[in-house]
């Protein structure tokens, strides 16, 4: 029963919380380049202006997939 259990409880999980990091913060989104493919979970970044680029140094956008659990890809 172990592994049932497990799968059921990974099934659960995976649409209850939108908070994947288990320290009780949710996210509302991420910063994203376009022309890096580089994402930044705004959890991550401190203060309200967007975050450069690590690669290319530009100002990112901050996006958000509606409906999602946390996923703003």
């Amino acid at each position: 029963m172990g592994f049932a259990t497990t799968l059921k409880e990974m099934l659960m999980a995976s649409n209850q919380s939108a908070d994947r990091s288990g320290k009780g913060r949710e996210s509302k989104g991420g910063y994203w380049c376009h022309d890096c493919s580089e994402r930044i979970l705004d959890l991550d970044v401190e203060g309200d202006a967007p975050p450069s680029c690590p690669s290319c140094g530009d100002d990112m956008e901050f996006e958000r997939s509606p409906g999602s659990t946390g996923c703003a890809c």
